[in-house]
């Protein structure tokens, strides 16, 4: 009998303190700061502050994604680099989104293309 009392009290127990945990979550959840940082940081989610009429530029923003995950073959002394030079925004302007066959992360697509918007 006392082992099923003690078994019920620190079930209790335990149950109050995992409620007590969800609270302050719960409570950051709300804070406007919280909400809009994860709106910077979330695919597809506009943040309000953020202008879409900002001009996105190739040798900053662009050229940097395709040297991280296209360097070798797409870039100078590159077995593509002939074909499909990757460091002129003719090339990236003229494939368009067949790029993002190879380009699995949505920041990156979403920033290519709003400089295929332009």
């Amino acid at each position: 009998m006392r082992t099923g009392a003690l078994i019920l009290v620190l079930a209790l127990a335990s149950t109050s303190n995992m409620c007590g945990l969800v609270k302050p979550r719960a409570a950051i959840a709300n804070r406007k700061d919280v909400r809009a940082s994860y709106n910077l940081i979330s695919p597809g989610i506009k943040n309000s502050t953020t202008s879409d009429s900002a001009k996105i530029d190739f040798t900053t923003q662009i050229k940097p994604i395709f040297q991280a995950r296209c360097q070798p073959c797409h870039f100078s002394g590159g077995v593509m680099y002939q074909r499909l030079p990757f460091d002129r925004p003719e090339t990236i302007k003229t494939l368009g989104e067949k790029l993002f066959t190879r380009l699995k992360d949505e920041n990156d697509r979403q920033i290519i293309r709003q400089f295929l918007a332009q």
